[in-house]
């Protein structure tokens, strides 16, 4: 009887966890499609409108450590509660938003909520299923994460076109409060793995305003304001690093880095989720504005890249198991390298299959760079910092996001200023676009590089063991 009791909470676990996946992923998808939408109704220039998915991925990128932490120590289950009621609750209050200043304030709290979910998700995966089945769960988590990727654009397009963008927020509550509705009656137990531990209070306090600052200030280089901003991020995160070197219980563990395969590995995910992420809100735009499409027909082309990723990962994940990781991760990092060129010659006559064709190659250099890199970045730090690498790369990769569509706005607010896209702008709006992928191109072939100098060292490493 005990252990049909626990195989029926572990199912509402996983169910819950994976709903929770599911709306992350989603909603970032759904949004970038909405995106000229929102900009049409409330007048906004491309500058203003970038805002609004930065702001839901900063506050993920400046809280998802502290977080976890907090999960790790006060309670996952608590604080993954907290994160679907702080969504849900914003996904409502959005759908009212009178204006785009509203509306960012509460894609940043949505962006909140969603840190408090993915920084204490896989966590609760691990402290409810035994390894001999965690495997398992965790398979069904990336799926879910998939289909979030895959469902935004169809559903945020078909919503969008039919009932207006205010649609896709209204379409998060019920999944929210169905969350809610399972934590709260069939979810009885928390799990805390740092029990009675220090919070690294000072350290979250010099972190999470570092970020921020070094954010707003890259994306308004071009003042001085600006400039000083970024300066003051800088030395803010650096102050944290040296800081978290003295702490004891630290937000992130900063010895993982002292190793050269990690450090190098890190770097190249940083350079690559930075080149390619915004990508797709630009081509959605272009596809909209330029191309006159629906929103429903652009959601159908953005779901080609992530469809292509979910069915590849996988096979790269295993054959990185077999053969080098760092070849198979440098095949997919030239792969990127080829779509991004094929993207700085997006103009006004560019056709649909030459964007399917882009999408199509940048989801296969986008799965045979990522599982590789990942498996090569946590396989090579000590199982005792575990749980910091994971950390770390969930940081890196929303540092990446926040950097890339950071470039995007510093581009489009240095060459459009503060105009709205209209048929007059639509001119600046490729060279815009144009500068924006030539500037991902360049950081691409940077990342190359490191996984090249990877691919060198483990040549090397498995010279010598043959010998």
């Amino acid at each position: 009887m005990a252990q049909i009791l626990e195989k029926k909470s572990s199912f509402y676990v996983l169910v819950v966890v994976v709903m929770g996946a599911f709306l992350i992923p989603f909603l970032g998808a759904a949004l970038n499609v909405s995106l000229p939408s929102i900009g049409r109704e409330f007048s906004l220039d491309i500058v203003i409108l970038g805002w609004i998915p930065t702001s839901f991925i900063l506050a993920n990128a400046a809280f998802i450590l502290p977080f976890g932490r907090l999960g790790d120590i006060y309670g996952r289950k608590k604080i993954f509660g907290i994160g679907v009621g702080l969504f849900t609750f914003a996904s409502f209050m959005a759908f009212f938003s009178p204006s785009a200043t509203y509306l960012i304030v509460f894609s940043f709290l949505q962006g909140l909520g969603c840190s408090m979910i993915f920084a204490t998700g896989v966590a609760i995966l691990s402290s409810v299923f035994p390894i001999g089945s965690r495997g398992e769960s965790f398979g069904i988590y990336v799926t879910s994460v998939y289909i979030g990727l895959l469902a935004g654009p169809l559903i945020g397009g078909f919503l969008t076109q039919n009932f207006g963008w205010r649609s896709i927020f209204l379409f998060n509550i019920p999944i929210g409060i169905a969350i809610l509705s399972l934590i709260f009656f069939k979810i009885k137990t928390d799990w805390r793995g740092s029990k009675g531990e220090n919070f690294d209070l000072k350290g979250t306090l010099i972190y999470v305003p570092g970020i921020i600052i070094l954010l707003y200030g890259f994306t308004n280089a071009f003042s001085l304001y600006g400039q000083l901003m970024a300066i003051l991020g800088v030395l803010l995160l650096v102050g944290f690093i040296i800081l978290e070197l003295k702490t004891k219980n630290p937000l992130i563990n900063p010895r993982i880095f002292k190793k050269i395969v990690p450090s190098i590995s890190s770097a190249s995910i940083l350079l690559m989720i930075t080149s390619t992420s915004a990508i797709w809100t630009l081509i959605s735009l272009y596809l909209q504005y330029i191309q006159s499409l629906s929103p429903f027909i652009v959601g159908i082309i953005l779901v080609i890249q992530p469809l292509i990723v979910a069915i590849t990962s996988p096979f790269a994940g295993r054959l990185s198991d077999k053969i080098y990781g760092a070849f198979i991760a440098l095949i997919g990092s030239i792969l990127t390298i080829i779509g991004l060129t094929l993207a700085v010659f997006i103009g006004f006559d560019t056709t649909i299959i030459y964007i399917i064709i882009l999408a199509i190659i940048m989801g296969l250099g986008n799965a045979l760079f990522s599982s590789p890199n990942t498996n090569i970045f946590i396989s090579s730090v000590e199982r005792k910092y575990y749980g910091s690498a994971s950390a770390i790369l969930s940081t890196l990769i929303f540092t990446g996001q926040l950097l890339s569509l950071g470039i995007l706005l510093l581009v489009f607010s240095g060459t459009l200023g503060g105009l709205e896209v209209m048929p007059s702008q639509f001119a600046a709006f490729i060279v815009s676009l144009k500068l924006t992928f030539l500037i991902f191109l360049l950081i691409s072939i940077i990342g190359a590089i490191l996984i090249f100098l990877l691919v060198i060292k483990e040549n090397r490493t498995n010279s010598l063991n043959n010998d």
